[in-house]
Protein backbone atom coordinates (compact mmCIF):
# COMPACT_ATOMS: atom_id res chain seq x y z
CA UNK A 1 0.00 0.00 0.00
CA UNK A 2 2.64 2.21 1.11
CA UNK A 3 4.52 1.52 -2.13
CA UNK A 4 1.51 1.92 -4.39
CA UNK A 5 0.77 5.69 -2.46
CA UNK A 6 4.30 6.82 -3.15
CA UNK A 7 4.57 6.10 -7.01
CA UNK A 8 1.03 7.56 -7.00
CA UNK A 9 2.49 10.88 -5.24
CA UNK A 10 5.36 10.87 -7.37
CA UNK A 11 3.98 10.55 -11.08
CA UNK A 12 1.34 13.36 -10.33
CA UNK A 13 3.93 15.45 -9.28
CA UNK A 14 5.11 15.91 -12.83
CA UNK A 15 2.90 18.15 -15.18
CA UNK A 16 2.21 16.11 -18.08
CA UNK A 17 -0.84 18.27 -18.99
CA UNK A 18 -1.36 18.22 -22.60
CA UNK A 19 -1.43 21.15 -25.06
CA UNK A 20 -3.65 20.78 -28.03
CA UNK A 21 -2.40 23.71 -29.62
CA UNK A 22 1.20 22.09 -28.98
CA UNK A 23 1.62 20.92 -32.89
CA UNK A 24 4.28 17.94 -31.59
CA UNK A 25 3.90 14.41 -30.26
CA UNK A 26 3.90 14.21 -27.15
CA UNK A 27 2.51 17.49 -26.68
CA UNK A 28 4.21 18.53 -23.37
CA UNK A 29 7.57 18.24 -21.95
CA UNK A 30 6.36 16.80 -19.03
CA UNK A 31 5.16 13.34 -20.81
CA UNK A 32 8.54 12.34 -22.28
CA UNK A 33 9.95 13.25 -18.38
CA UNK A 34 7.77 10.94 -16.67
CA UNK A 35 8.22 8.50 -19.58
CA UNK A 36 11.58 8.31 -18.78
CA UNK A 37 11.13 8.05 -14.74
CA UNK A 38 8.92 5.11 -15.40
CA UNK A 39 11.57 3.20 -17.91
CA UNK A 40 13.67 3.29 -15.31
CA UNK A 41 11.83 1.94 -12.88
CA UNK A 42 10.68 -1.13 -14.99
CA UNK A 43 14.25 -1.80 -15.64
CA UNK A 44 15.28 -1.86 -12.08
CA UNK A 45 12.51 -4.32 -11.48
CA UNK A 46 13.71 -6.07 -13.73
CA UNK A 47 11.31 -5.60 -16.96
CA UNK A 48 12.29 -7.14 -20.20
CA UNK A 49 12.48 -5.30 -23.89
CA UNK A 50 12.06 -1.90 -22.45
CA UNK A 51 11.96 1.07 -25.09
CA UNK A 52 11.02 4.22 -25.59
CA UNK A 53 10.21 5.24 -28.90
CA UNK A 54 10.80 8.33 -30.53
CA UNK A 55 7.52 9.91 -30.12
CA UNK A 56 7.71 8.54 -25.89
CA UNK A 57 5.42 5.46 -26.07
CA UNK A 58 6.75 3.10 -23.58
CA UNK A 59 6.40 -0.34 -23.85
CA UNK A 60 8.50 -3.33 -21.69
CA UNK A 61 7.67 -6.69 -21.04
CA UNK A 62 7.00 -8.93 -18.24
CA UNK A 63 8.14 -12.18 -18.94
CA UNK A 64 5.79 -15.36 -18.50
CA UNK A 65 6.24 -17.63 -16.33
CA UNK A 66 4.47 -21.07 -17.80
CA UNK A 67 6.29 -23.29 -19.68
CA UNK A 68 2.96 -23.75 -22.15
CA UNK A 69 2.15 -21.09 -24.67
CA UNK A 70 -0.40 -18.11 -23.19
CA UNK A 71 -1.80 -15.49 -25.15
CA UNK A 72 0.08 -12.11 -24.19
CA UNK A 73 -1.83 -9.60 -22.84
CA UNK A 74 -1.51 -5.91 -22.70
CA UNK A 75 -1.51 -3.70 -19.87
CA UNK A 76 -2.16 0.33 -21.06
CA UNK A 77 -2.33 3.48 -19.50
CA UNK A 78 -1.44 7.14 -20.61
CA UNK A 79 0.92 9.51 -19.55
CA UNK A 80 -0.85 13.23 -20.22
CA UNK A 81 -3.52 14.68 -18.14
CA UNK A 82 -6.37 17.05 -19.20
CA UNK A 83 -6.24 20.01 -20.68
CA UNK A 84 -8.86 21.69 -18.89
CA UNK A 85 -7.36 22.35 -15.72
CA UNK A 86 -3.86 22.97 -14.65
CA UNK A 87 -1.41 19.94 -13.88
CA UNK A 88 1.52 22.43 -13.16
CA UNK A 89 2.87 22.09 -9.15
CA UNK A 90 0.23 19.75 -8.51
CA UNK A 91 0.33 19.05 -4.30
CA UNK A 92 -1.16 15.66 -3.51
CA UNK A 93 -3.00 16.06 -0.21
CA UNK A 94 -3.13 12.57 1.89
CA UNK A 95 -6.18 12.01 4.06
CA UNK A 96 -5.81 8.90 5.60
CA UNK A 97 -8.52 7.20 8.12
CA UNK A 98 -11.10 9.05 5.96
CA UNK A 99 -13.77 9.06 8.33
CA UNK A 100 -16.68 11.10 6.52
CA UNK A 101 -17.90 14.58 5.99
CA UNK A 102 -16.85 17.72 3.09
CA UNK A 103 -13.59 17.51 2.26
CA UNK A 104 -12.47 21.43 2.62
CA UNK A 105 -8.91 21.92 -0.23
CA UNK A 106 -6.39 23.45 1.76
CA UNK A 107 -5.07 25.97 -0.95
CA UNK A 108 -8.60 27.19 -2.20
CA UNK A 109 -10.65 26.99 0.62
CA UNK A 110 -13.27 27.60 -1.85
CA UNK A 111 -12.85 24.10 -3.46
CA UNK A 112 -15.03 22.18 -1.27
CA UNK A 113 -15.21 17.95 -2.41
CA UNK A 114 -18.67 17.46 -1.14
CA UNK A 115 -20.23 14.32 0.32
CA UNK A 116 -23.80 16.08 -1.27
CA UNK A 117 -22.14 15.34 -4.80
CA UNK A 118 -19.80 12.42 -4.54
CA UNK A 119 -22.07 9.91 -2.73
CA UNK A 120 -19.40 7.36 -3.10
CA UNK A 121 -17.93 8.67 -0.33
CA UNK A 122 -19.96 7.01 2.02
CA UNK A 123 -18.59 3.81 1.11
CA UNK A 124 -14.83 5.13 1.83
CA UNK A 125 -14.91 5.49 5.53
CA UNK A 126 -11.55 4.38 6.83
CA UNK A 127 -9.94 4.74 3.51
CA UNK A 128 -7.03 6.78 2.75
CA UNK A 129 -8.29 9.64 0.30
CA UNK A 130 -6.07 11.59 -2.27
CA UNK A 131 -6.66 14.86 -2.96
CA UNK A 132 -5.15 18.15 -4.38
CA UNK A 133 -5.00 21.05 -2.76
CA UNK A 134 -7.83 22.78 -4.51
CA UNK A 135 -5.50 24.69 -7.25
CA UNK A 136 -4.82 22.29 -9.53
CA UNK A 137 -6.47 18.91 -10.86
CA UNK A 138 -4.73 15.74 -9.19
CA UNK A 139 -4.25 13.63 -12.34
CA UNK A 140 -5.59 9.69 -11.46
CA UNK A 141 -6.79 10.31 -14.54
CA UNK A 142 -4.22 9.04 -15.35
CA UNK A 143 -1.87 7.98 -13.19
CA UNK A 144 -3.98 5.81 -10.89
CA UNK A 145 -3.84 3.62 -13.69
CA UNK A 146 0.01 4.01 -14.29
CA UNK A 147 0.47 3.07 -10.81
CA UNK A 148 -1.59 0.20 -10.53
CA UNK A 149 0.32 -1.14 -13.85
CA UNK A 150 3.60 -0.59 -12.26
CA UNK A 151 2.84 -2.09 -8.62
CA UNK A 152 0.93 -5.40 -10.48
CA UNK A 153 4.37 -5.18 -12.37
CA UNK A 154 6.80 -5.13 -9.29
CA UNK A 155 4.84 -7.82 -8.02
CA UNK A 156 5.10 -10.05 -10.92
CA UNK A 157 8.45 -9.64 -11.34
CA UNK A 158 9.23 -9.86 -7.69
CA UNK A 159 7.38 -13.52 -7.43
CA UNK A 160 8.00 -16.05 -10.18
CA UNK A 161 5.82 -18.32 -8.92
CA UNK A 162 2.87 -16.74 -9.80
CA UNK A 163 1.73 -18.57 -13.14
CA UNK A 164 1.08 -16.21 -16.00
CA UNK A 165 1.84 -16.02 -19.75
CA UNK A 166 3.80 -12.63 -21.21
CA UNK A 167 2.52 -9.03 -20.46
CA UNK A 168 3.12 -6.11 -22.28
CA UNK A 169 3.27 -3.26 -20.81
CA UNK A 170 2.20 -0.26 -22.77
CA UNK A 171 2.01 4.02 -21.65
CA UNK A 172 1.17 6.28 -24.62
CA UNK A 173 0.93 10.19 -24.24
CA UNK A 174 -2.16 12.70 -25.41
CA UNK A 175 -4.71 9.98 -25.04
CA UNK A 176 -6.25 13.57 -23.37
CA UNK A 177 -6.64 15.23 -26.81
CA UNK A 178 -7.50 11.83 -28.71
CA UNK A 179 -3.80 11.47 -29.91
CA UNK A 180 -2.89 8.67 -27.74
CA UNK A 181 -2.66 5.68 -30.17
CA UNK A 182 -1.80 7.78 -33.42
CA UNK A 183 2.18 6.11 -32.87
CA UNK A 184 1.12 3.05 -30.96
CA UNK A 185 2.11 -0.18 -33.31
CA UNK A 186 0.43 -2.79 -32.70
CA UNK A 187 2.32 -5.06 -34.18
CA UNK A 188 5.63 -4.36 -31.98
CA UNK A 189 3.04 -4.63 -29.07
CA UNK A 190 2.22 -7.92 -29.74
CA UNK A 191 -0.35 -8.71 -27.71
CA UNK A 192 -4.24 -10.96 -28.10
CA UNK A 193 -5.89 -8.49 -26.14
CA UNK A 194 -5.35 -4.69 -23.90
CA UNK A 195 -6.78 -3.50 -20.92
CA UNK A 196 -6.26 0.40 -20.51
CA UNK A 197 -6.37 1.23 -16.78
CA UNK A 198 -8.22 4.25 -16.96
CA UNK A 199 -11.56 3.90 -14.88
CA UNK A 200 -13.73 5.42 -12.59
CA UNK A 201 -13.83 3.45 -8.70
CA UNK A 202 -13.29 -0.03 -8.82
CA UNK A 203 -15.09 -3.21 -10.16
CA UNK A 204 -15.88 -1.67 -13.14
CA UNK A 205 -15.71 -2.98 -16.88
CA UNK A 206 -15.73 -0.58 -20.05
CA UNK A 207 -17.19 -2.45 -22.54
CA UNK A 208 -19.02 0.35 -24.22
CA UNK A 209 -17.99 3.66 -25.14
CA UNK A 210 -19.10 6.99 -26.97
CA UNK A 211 -18.00 7.18 -30.90
CA UNK A 212 -17.06 11.08 -31.49
CA UNK A 213 -15.79 13.30 -33.63
CA UNK A 214 -14.73 16.22 -33.76
CA UNK A 215 -15.61 19.76 -35.44
CA UNK A 216 -13.78 22.91 -35.98
CA UNK A 217 -16.01 25.97 -37.37
CA UNK A 218 -13.83 28.27 -39.08
CA UNK A 219 -15.75 31.75 -39.26
CA UNK A 220 -13.96 34.86 -42.14
CA UNK A 221 -15.40 38.11 -41.25
CA UNK A 222 -14.58 41.21 -42.71
CA UNK A 223 -12.05 43.67 -40.17
CA UNK A 224 -12.32 47.55 -40.23
CA UNK A 225 -12.06 49.94 -37.71
CA UNK A 226 -15.41 50.39 -35.93
CA UNK A 227 -14.88 54.48 -36.89
CA UNK A 228 -15.90 53.50 -40.54
CA UNK A 229 -17.19 50.14 -39.92
CA UNK A 230 -20.92 50.95 -41.04
CA UNK A 231 -21.39 48.77 -44.36
CA UNK A 232 -18.58 47.29 -44.12
CA UNK A 233 -17.59 45.28 -41.39
CA UNK A 234 -18.74 41.71 -40.52
CA UNK A 235 -17.70 40.63 -37.25
CA UNK A 236 -16.87 37.49 -36.90
CA UNK A 237 -17.17 37.16 -32.26
CA UNK A 238 -20.69 38.23 -32.99
CA UNK A 239 -21.31 35.61 -35.56
CA UNK A 240 -19.26 32.79 -33.64
CA UNK A 241 -22.57 33.98 -31.59
CA UNK A 242 -24.94 33.54 -33.32
CA UNK A 243 -23.84 29.87 -34.74
CA UNK A 244 -23.94 28.89 -30.85
CA UNK A 245 -27.07 30.69 -30.30
CA UNK A 246 -28.45 28.06 -32.91
CA UNK A 247 -26.98 25.32 -31.00
CA UNK A 248 -29.97 22.89 -29.63
CA UNK A 249 -29.14 22.60 -26.04
CA UNK A 250 -32.22 22.05 -24.21
CA UNK A 251 -31.99 18.10 -25.45
CA UNK A 252 -28.38 17.42 -27.43
CA UNK A 253 -25.80 19.14 -24.53
CA UNK A 254 -23.85 17.56 -22.13
CA UNK A 255 -25.49 19.86 -19.49
CA UNK A 256 -29.01 18.07 -20.55
CA UNK A 257 -28.54 14.91 -21.85
CA UNK A 258 -27.67 11.54 -19.70
CA UNK A 259 -27.29 7.71 -20.01
CA UNK A 260 -27.54 6.91 -23.97
CA UNK A 261 -28.00 10.19 -24.90
CA UNK A 262 -25.37 11.81 -27.32
CA UNK A 263 -24.55 15.65 -27.56
CA UNK A 264 -22.84 18.41 -29.33
CA UNK A 265 -20.68 20.24 -26.94
CA UNK A 266 -18.73 23.57 -27.76
CA UNK A 267 -15.59 23.47 -25.82
CA UNK A 268 -13.27 25.89 -27.02
CA UNK A 269 -13.63 29.31 -29.13
CA UNK A 270 -11.23 31.50 -30.00
CA UNK A 271 -10.47 34.61 -32.30
CA UNK A 272 -11.43 38.52 -33.49
CA UNK A 273 -13.38 40.13 -35.59
CA UNK A 274 -11.28 38.87 -38.75
CA UNK A 275 -11.92 35.14 -37.93
CA UNK A 276 -13.46 33.24 -35.07
CA UNK A 277 -12.93 29.36 -34.62
CA UNK A 278 -15.23 26.72 -32.87
CA UNK A 279 -14.26 23.37 -31.54
CA UNK A 280 -17.30 21.55 -31.18
CA UNK A 281 -17.47 17.95 -29.76
CA UNK A 282 -19.63 15.09 -31.23
CA UNK A 283 -21.03 12.46 -29.30
CA UNK A 284 -22.87 9.22 -29.55
CA UNK A 285 -23.23 5.64 -29.09
CA UNK A 286 -24.86 4.94 -32.48
CA UNK A 287 -21.77 6.26 -35.23
CA UNK A 288 -24.33 6.92 -37.73
CA UNK A 289 -25.95 9.61 -35.43
CA UNK A 290 -22.76 11.45 -35.65
CA UNK A 291 -23.27 12.38 -39.17
CA UNK A 292 -26.60 14.05 -38.18
CA UNK A 293 -24.42 15.61 -36.10
CA UNK A 294 -22.70 16.60 -38.33
CA UNK A 295 -24.59 17.80 -40.95
CA UNK A 296 -27.19 19.75 -38.19
CA UNK A 297 -23.51 21.94 -37.98
CA UNK A 298 -23.10 22.02 -41.84
CA UNK A 299 -26.44 23.43 -41.88
CA UNK A 300 -26.71 26.36 -39.11
CA UNK A 301 -23.21 27.41 -41.18
CA UNK A 302 -25.18 27.36 -44.70
CA UNK A 303 -28.13 29.51 -42.74
CA UNK A 304 -25.66 31.93 -41.52
CA UNK A 305 -23.97 32.20 -44.66
CA UNK A 306 -26.71 32.95 -46.94
CA UNK A 307 -27.82 35.80 -44.25
CA UNK A 308 -24.27 37.51 -43.81
CA UNK A 309 -23.03 36.53 -47.66
CA UNK A 310 -19.70 38.56 -46.93
CA UNK A 311 -19.08 36.15 -44.34
CA UNK A 312 -17.04 32.43 -44.79
CA UNK A 313 -18.29 29.67 -42.49
CA UNK A 314 -16.71 26.89 -42.80
CA UNK A 315 -17.21 23.36 -40.78
CA UNK A 316 -14.29 20.81 -40.60
CA UNK A 317 -15.02 17.35 -39.23
CA UNK A 318 -12.39 15.19 -37.80
CA UNK A 319 -13.04 11.14 -37.30
CA UNK A 320 -11.63 10.71 -33.36
CA UNK A 321 -12.80 7.50 -32.35
CA UNK A 322 -15.41 4.56 -32.52
CA UNK A 323 -17.88 2.90 -29.85
CA UNK A 324 -15.38 -0.28 -28.95
CA UNK A 325 -18.55 -2.55 -28.42
CA UNK A 326 -18.47 -4.13 -31.92
CA UNK A 327 -14.97 -4.89 -31.54
CA UNK A 328 -14.77 -6.36 -28.22
CA UNK A 329 -17.67 -8.81 -29.49
CA UNK A 330 -15.47 -10.68 -31.48
CA UNK A 331 -13.61 -11.39 -28.78
CA UNK A 332 -15.32 -11.98 -25.35
CA UNK A 333 -12.65 -13.80 -23.67
CA UNK A 334 -11.44 -9.88 -23.21
CA UNK A 335 -14.48 -9.03 -20.24
CA UNK A 336 -15.33 -12.09 -19.53
CA UNK A 337 -11.65 -12.94 -17.95
CA UNK A 338 -11.82 -9.41 -16.37
CA UNK A 339 -14.82 -10.33 -14.86
CA UNK A 340 -13.38 -13.61 -13.67
CA UNK A 341 -10.17 -11.30 -12.37
CA UNK A 342 -12.60 -9.12 -10.12
CA UNK A 343 -14.73 -12.34 -8.87
CA UNK A 344 -11.75 -13.47 -7.81
CA UNK A 345 -10.79 -10.35 -5.11
CA UNK A 346 -14.16 -10.01 -4.46
CA UNK A 347 -15.47 -7.77 -6.45
CA UNK A 348 -18.69 -8.37 -8.20
CA UNK A 349 -17.99 -6.84 -11.47
CA UNK A 350 -20.28 -4.49 -13.26
CA UNK A 351 -20.26 -3.32 -17.47
CA UNK A 352 -20.50 -0.10 -18.11
CA UNK A 353 -20.89 2.27 -20.95
CA UNK A 354 -19.09 5.20 -21.15
CA UNK A 355 -20.11 8.61 -22.02
CA UNK A 356 -16.72 9.26 -23.28
CA UNK A 357 -13.84 7.49 -24.65
CA UNK A 358 -10.08 6.16 -24.05
CA UNK A 359 -7.72 4.51 -25.90
CA UNK A 360 -9.57 1.49 -25.61
CA UNK A 361 -11.93 2.97 -28.04
CA UNK A 362 -9.29 3.04 -31.06
CA UNK A 363 -6.79 0.37 -29.91
CA UNK A 364 -10.40 -1.68 -30.52
CA UNK A 365 -11.41 -0.10 -33.58
CA UNK A 366 -8.04 -0.93 -34.85
CA UNK A 367 -7.86 -4.54 -34.17
CA UNK A 368 -6.75 -5.07 -30.73
CA UNK A 369 -9.56 -5.71 -28.09
CA UNK A 370 -9.03 -3.21 -24.99
CA UNK A 371 -11.58 -3.03 -22.37
CA UNK A 372 -11.37 -0.23 -19.83
CA UNK A 373 -11.21 -1.36 -16.28
CA UNK A 374 -11.86 0.62 -13.02
CA UNK A 375 -8.68 2.16 -10.77
CA UNK A 376 -9.70 4.47 -8.38
CA UNK A 377 -10.77 7.82 -10.18
CA UNK A 378 -13.13 10.62 -9.25
CA UNK A 379 -13.92 14.05 -10.64
CA UNK A 380 -11.64 13.29 -13.35
CA UNK A 381 -10.82 16.90 -15.02
CA UNK A 382 -11.26 18.98 -12.42
CA UNK A 383 -9.59 20.94 -9.19
CA UNK A 384 -11.76 18.49 -7.06
CA UNK A 385 -10.64 15.26 -7.98
CA UNK A 386 -9.85 12.51 -5.51
CA UNK A 387 -8.58 9.02 -5.35
CA UNK A 388 -9.31 5.98 -3.05
CA UNK A 389 -5.63 4.28 -2.20
CA UNK A 390 -7.81 1.26 -1.20
CA UNK A 391 -9.50 1.20 -4.61
CA UNK A 392 -5.92 1.56 -6.55
CA UNK A 393 -5.15 -1.37 -4.53
CA UNK A 394 -7.74 -3.24 -5.14
CA UNK A 395 -7.34 -2.82 -9.10
CA UNK A 396 -3.58 -4.10 -8.14
CA UNK A 397 -4.92 -7.00 -7.49
CA UNK A 398 -7.32 -7.63 -10.20
CA UNK A 399 -4.20 -7.05 -12.99
CA UNK A 400 -2.29 -10.06 -10.90
CA UNK A 401 -5.28 -11.98 -11.41
CA UNK A 402 -6.23 -11.05 -14.85
CA UNK A 403 -2.34 -12.68 -15.24
CA UNK A 404 -3.36 -15.76 -13.60
CA UNK A 405 -6.49 -16.14 -15.87
CA UNK A 406 -4.38 -15.45 -19.06
CA UNK A 407 -2.02 -17.69 -17.97
CA UNK A 408 -4.60 -20.51 -17.84
CA UNK A 409 -6.57 -20.14 -21.35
Amino acid sequence: MQSLLDRFCRYVRIDTQANESAGTYPSSPGQLELGRMLAAELRSMGACNVDVDQFGIIMATIPATRDRQAPAIAWIAHLDTSPETSAKSVKPIIHRNYQGGDIVLPGDSSKVIRVADNPELAKMHGHTLVTTDGTTLLGADDKAGIAVIMEAAAHLLSNADIPHGPIRICFTCDEEIGHGVDHVDLEKLGAKVGYTLDGQGQGEIDNETFSADLAVVTIKGVNIHPAIAKGAMVNAIRLAGAFLDRLPWLAMAPETTAEREGFLHPYRIEGGVAEATLRILLRDFETARLEEKAELLCNIAGLLNAEHPRAKIDVEITKQYRNMAEGLAREPRAVEFAEKAMRRVGLEPKRTSVRGGTDGSRLTELGLPTPNLSCGEHNLHSPLEWTSLEEMATAVKVLIELARVWGEA
